[in-house]
């Protein structure tokens, strides 16, 4: 019973973790997305026409829903 426990534990564990990158359809962003958290690694283009930078750069790290790191520019 302890080892089927395990089984079920490491494939609920792995479930949780592991991530599925998608690709987006906006210029380069990718998103790493797992049940526990979301990575975005944004490269698209600046929808601000009065920017300075042409481009939006950056991650974005969400936890359980909360953004914990925005280093976008």
């Amino acid at each position: 019973m302890k080892k089927w426990l395990t089984v079920v534990l490491i494939l609920l564990a792995l479930l949780l973790l592991i991530p599925i990158p998608i690709r987006q359809k906006d210029g380069g962003t990718v998103e790493y997305k797992a049940a526990l958290y979301s990575v975005y690694d944004f490269h698209r283009i600046n929808p601000d026409i009065n920017g300075e930078k042409p481009f939006l750069e950056g991650t974005v790290i969400e936890i359980l829903g909360i953004e914990v790191f925005n280093n976008v520019k």
